[in-house]
């Protein structure tokens, strides 16, 4: 039987090749003999000797191949200016995608120390994620590089991947033209602390699959693991960490018993030997510089965040985010970051909760014939973007009313709430209703004020009297086996990913009419849509000035449709409200953080 291909690369030039000998060394010893692994080499100059070298590695299950990127380079290269560094061999990992056909490859770097199975990595199924990789870790424990990364690159800390590992879906690489992205970015600005990785995190951005950590274990000086590194199933020399340069290097042991067993022991040993310390003062100097490289790229007014925010985004958007995190700092989860439209108070006698009277059901009709029409049209344009609904059975098998809650991030957040109801067939034996606020009821223009009054929503109201028909209409609706979607975060924080402490208020229902709470959360990823000029593919609904994200990416809406948390008959009311909170909390924190591969901290 033919045996399955486990395509790797690496790339290095004539300098570097012997580590990659050390490397594929370690790969080798420790890999499993059911594969046929296929090593790529990409080179501009290696000499034959060394090539020579490292395919004497070669054996029944493992094939090596020198591939010259000289002639590809120049022809992706041939418009553009070339800098200085872009000749660099990291820079060969974008070009993996579209020289070769293969589905999935592994690219590593040649400082590393293999000491797992290699085809365990290789077998990972990542789904429709561009690559699967390893958290970044001098970027998370390192704050001057954890910031660089959020105010410089756009991208979390905690969200930001070491490139020097990766198992790469190729053809999502191809699908997405991440080349012609990395080229194009290339043109618009000189990313320069991290450089090709900067470039990857940017492009590839909520779209990585996180490989357990243990696969790129990054030794230096500073960093710690919860785990001991001798454990790991790659460690990786990151920085001026290398145990040829250094014999108190983290895991030298580890690297030099390999290194033993190599053709090119003598050359890496006799390296350490001459290596002065002048030398290692430059690397004290270089690792200096590159933490003021990041600050000083961050303090720059012109720097890349910076650039998109005066270039392309909505400065109503900017300024909004720049207000959550200080709110976030501040712990004040539960203000209101936008400018709401002034309120009036609704007064018992304006509003039919119930929807009795003719002229209500009227309206109500023409709302939700107005709402359907809205919700295909901004699907089908990808104003809104549902990638996936989760955990639809949880909403299909209730034959009771329910609480239902929700992250509140986006004015269209209760219309993907609104899909995973009808995804789960409950209509139209059930209703879904919607709790919000006095100022949405009373003062918002146009369309969507029109929807706010009509389209099966309950109003939250000032005054006493209207407050207890609120709270009356709510019962009435639970009883009856209707859904009441509530957002017990209070405020409205726009595209904010985490969740935020909650309020009890809405539990308080649940406990009332011995309903279930269903905790729905919705994770979000940046699409490759852009949020420019939105505003006419729904030109016939008048939205308002605010709605659309101009000059940020459109999200993609994955739906987790948690299991219904049900009220103990043995707790008081008060403590059931409190319990219920606690575990809706539970539920949307263990979503974040399996979702987002990262521990929720504020």
């Amino acid at each position: 039987m033919e045996k399955k291909i486990v395509p790797i690369f690496y790339a290095c030039d004539d300098a570097f090749v012997k580590y990659t000998i050390v490397s594929l060394a370690s790969m080798i010893e420790n890999a499993s003999k059911d594969y046929a692994y296929k090593i790529h080499v990409l080179y501009t100059n290696i000499s034959e000797e060394m090539k020579a070298r490292l395919l004497a590695l070669q054996n029944e299950n493992f094939e090596i191949e020198f591939v010259d990127v000289s002639e590809y380079l120049e022809s992706v290269t041939k418009d553009l200016p070339i800098r200085h560094y872009y000749s660099k061999t990291t820079y060969y990992r974008f070009f993996i995608s579209e020289m070769f056909d293969y589905d999935k490859a592994i690219y590593i770097d040649s400082d590393t120390i293999v000491l797992g199975d290699i085809s365990e990595l290789y077998n990972t199924e990542i789904g429709d994620s561009y690559l699967g990789a390893c958290h970044e870790q001098a970027m998370v424990q390192v704050n001057v590089y954890g910031t660089y990364c959020e105010e410089v690159v756009g991208v979390s800390r905690n969200n930001f991947f070491n490139a020097g590992l990766m198992l790469i879906n190729c053809v999502q690489f191809r699908e997405k033209q991440v080349l012609k992205s990395f080229l194009y970015h290339l043109g618009e600005y000189n990313f320069v602390v991290t450089q090709d990785e900067d470039y990857l995190n940017l492009i590839c951005k909520d779209h990585v699959f996180w490989l357990d950590q243990k696969w790129n274990t990054e030794l230096t000086d500073g960093l710690e693991y919860s785990y001991d590194y001798k454990d790991a199933y790659i460690l990786h020399y990151i920085m001026v960490n290398k145990p040829w340069h250094y014999h108190t290097c983290r895991g030298a042991d580890i690297f030099w018993s390999y290194a033993s067993k190599t053709s090119v022991h003598s050359l890496i040993k006799g390296e350490l030997d001459s290596y002065t310390d002048e030398q290692r003062e430059n690397d004290a100097r270089s690792a200096e510089n590159l933490a003021q490289m990041a600050q000083d790229e961050i303090d720059r007014d012109d720097n890349y965040q910076k650039m998109l925010n005066e270039k392309k985004r909505s400065p109503y958007r900017v300024a909004l985010l720049e207000k959550i995190a200080k709110y976030e700092k501040e712990g004040r989860f539960d203000e209101d970051v936008e400018d709401d439209p002034p309120s009036r108070t609704i007064m018992p006698d304006e509003i039919d909760y119930l929807r009795r009277s003719l002229g209500a059901k009227i309206k109500t009709a023409i709302a939700h014939k107005k709402a359907k029409v809205f919700l295909k049209t901004i699907l089908d344009k990808k104003i809104m973007i549902i990638k996936d609904i989760k955990g639809v059975e949880s909403f299909s098998s209730l034959n009771t009313g329910a609480i239902v809650t929700c992250n509140h991030f986006n004015a269209f957040d209760s219309f993907a709430i609104q899909e995973a109801f009808h995804a789960s067939k409950q209509w139209p034996k059930r209703k879904f209703y919607r709790v919000i606020r006095e100022g949405n009821y009373t003062s918002f223009p146009g369309f969507f004020g029109e929807l706010m009054r009509h389209f099966y929503t309950l109003p939250l109201s000032s005054n006493i009297k209207t407050m207890a028909k609120f709270t009356e209409a709510t019962n009435t609706l639970l009883q009856k086996g209707n859904f009441v979607l509530f957002y017990p975060e209070q405020a409205m924080w726009w595209n904010y990913r985490k969740p935020r402490p909650l309020k009890v208020g809405a539990y308080k229902f649940a406990v009332k009419n011995n309903v279930p709470v269903l905790p729905c959360f919705i994770t979000m990823k940046d699409s490759d849509i852009l949020g420019e000029d939105l505003r006419r593919e729904i030109k016939d609904f008048d939205v308002g000035e605010n709605f659309l994200p101009d000059g940020f990416y459109v999200q993609e809406y994955t739906i987790h449709i948690g299991e219904p948390i049900y009220p103990k008959a043995e707790l008081s009311s008060k403590e059931n409200m409190d319990y219920l909170a606690q575990r809706n909390f539970e539920a949307w924190k263990e979503i974040y953080e399996r979702e987002y591969g990262m521990p929720l901290e504020y």
